[in-house]
């Protein structure tokens, strides 16, 4: 059987998350993986292990061995639930999806900064995700201040075989049932 991996591409509080869970909702035979969710997982009991400048490897080592389990020991459509801003690492992960016979569609998560500025201003989040960041009003403007240099880069259409771009939270149902539509005409 065909399979799907979404990947999600975005600044914080875009909807990655938000939309993640309503696609695992709506996509029969689907599972969430979130980096986010690792993170707290790891500073919630294993925070003296964390590293202290750099990389997250210790993250990065979890949310890959469960990503290769869900890859080799299910037959889940795959939903990452991840910023995936840097063209190097996004294609990395998309080639490895292809090489394992998936399907792949990115969803770029292309909201308007004021918009994102009143979210996180709103937000309740916890911020037991962060290892370096205190807020996430920090975590947006270095997002911001990393948009279009070096490597963080938005999604173009060669990346995946489908690029759904979300402009306006208006237009996620019509991605989510797009999505399902796919993944019912495997």
């Amino acid at each position: 059987m065909k399979r799907l991996v979404i990947i999600t591409v975005g600044k914080t509080h875009s909807g990655k998350t938000t939309f993640a869970q309503k696609l695992e909702q709506q996509l029969y035979n689907s599972v969430v993986i979130d980096r986010d969710t690792h993170a707290e997982f790891i500073n919630t009991f294993y925070k003296s292990m964390l590293p202290k400048q750099g990389a997250n490897t210790l993250k990065n080592a979890i949310s890959r061995t469960i990503v290769d389990y869900a890859v080799h020991e299910t037959g889940l459509h795959l939903i990452l639930c991840n910023a995936n801003r840097g063209r190097t690492g996004r294609l990395d992960l998309l080639e490895y999806f292809q090489l394992k016979g998936f399907v792949r569609i990115l969803v770029h998560f292309d909201i308007p900064d004021q918009v994102l500025e009143a979210r996180v201003a709103g937000s309740q989040r916890s911020t037991a995700i962060f290892r370096s960041a205190s807020t996430f009003e920090e975590v947006l403007l270095r997002q911001q201040a990393e948009t279009d240099h070096g490597d963080v880069i938005a999604p173009a259409e060669d990346e995946a075989d489908y690029l759904f771009v979300i402009k306006d939270s208006s237009e996620v149902p019509a991605t989510l049932q797009k999505i399902v539509d796919i993944a019912q005409n495997l």
